[in-house]
């Protein structure tokens, strides 16, 4: 097989076979993988670290210690939640260093191109709204809902990656929805 089309090949490959290359030692496979999940990895951590400026750091870092530790990943087919809960770490790490709590409020939510200026300003107050009632949760409760609605991850993922009970994260999830429900009953 020529280069191009091996190439191809590894490009459309799934992930355990892209992954199990990588944890071999196969650059090409890792290169795969780094062009397959920056672009989610970089939204997650966007969204933790508020837009900072660390973020592309954060997902190199990430990427680095994924590079390392690969071949200890037990299930390849299983190296997109993996690679997601190194950044989710990595970022709340970088978010705890630097500030107590995650600043949602510097976010602006894309506006369709049809909207108003009237428009614009209740849907950036609604944003607003949502950041300071996000804020007044508890850390567990923040970092749950976070995970949960924003990287999309399953409780036994939340469970897993803050090392809690799948119970508690169920429960501390049902707090920090009926807070926010609450706190944004003005904007439903």
């Amino acid at each position: 097989m020529d280069g191009d089309r091996f190439n191809e090949a590894l490009e459309s490959a799934d992930d355990r076979i892209v992954a199990g290359r990588a944890a071999d030692g196969d650059t090409a496979a890792f290169a795969v993988l780094v062009r397959r999940y920056t672009p989610m990895m970089r939204a997650y951590t966007h969204r933790i670290l508020s837009g900072s400026a660390e973020v592309d750091d954060v997902v190199q870092e990430s990427f680095i210690t994924a590079w390392q530790r690969l071949p200890e990943l037990d299930d390849p087919g299983k190296v997109k939640s993996w690679l997601m809960r190194i950044s989710s770490r990595k970022s709340i790490d970088r978010a705890r260093a630097h500030r107590p709590h995650t600043d949602i409020d510097n976010i602006d939510a894309p506006a369709p191109a049809h909207n108003t200026p009237p428009q614009l300003a209740e849907t950036q107050a609604g944003v607003a709204a949502l950041g300071a009632a996000l804020q007044e949760l508890p850390d567990a409760q923040r970092a749950c809902w976070v995970l949960r609605e924003l990287g999309e991850y399953g409780y036994d993922e939340i469970a897993q990656e803050l090392d809690l009970p799948t119970s508690t994260v169920r429960g501390l999830l049902a707090r920090a929805r009926k807070h926010i429900l609450v706190q944004m009953e003005q904007w439903r």
